[in-house]
């Protein structure tokens, strides 16, 4: 995207080109609806104490990137922007907060939308960073309107 030519490079490092993510979108490299990985996570309890929600998907799930905090940027996300299970309305203010090795936190601007995020409630997170997201997943399954599995793609791993 960024190159007049190539003459003479002899490495090329394509890293997230493929995919994009939330940081690559923040900087102009792609827009918000060209991110093609999301990783679909469960509600599995409320931190009422904390104003925040606990989601099945942690650092494993969603990388430890914290890209989006460089400084200049529009908006921090955290680890993980927060959508709706689609992942066609963003919940606004809404962010993974925190990662643990296999769970995170949600928490947003202001109160906590318990009742909108009830336990069992799915949240499509876009990654901060997707290269490490994409390395944990052995299997990547297509969608098509968000909802509907029509392909399952391995992941070639290994060096």
């Amino acid at each position: 995207m960024h190159a007049r030519h190539l003459e003479g490079v002899t490495e090329l490092r394509c890293g997230v080109y493929m995919f994009g993510d939330v940081f690559q979108s923040s900087i102009g490299s792609c827009g918000g609806g060209d991110i093609a990985v999301s990783v679909l996570a469960t509600v599995i309890g409320h931190r009422e104490d904390m104003n925040c929600a606990v989601i099945d998907a942690g650092a494993l799930a969603l990388s430890k990137d914290r890209s989006t905090a460089a400084v200049g940027l529009p908006e921090d996300i955290g680890f993980g922007l927060v959508t709706d299970h689609s992942g066609r309305e963003r919940i606004r203010g809404m962010h993974v907060s925190r990662v643990y090795q296999e769970h995170g936190l949600l928490s947003c601007s202001g109160e906590f939308p318990f009742a909108r995020l009830p336990i069992g409630e799915r949240v499509r997170v876009f990654p901060n960073h997707v290269c490490l997201t994409a390395a944990m997943y052995d299997t990547y399954r297509v969608t098509e309107g968000g909802d509907e599995i029509v392909a399952d793609w391995p992941r070639i791993n290994g060096w």
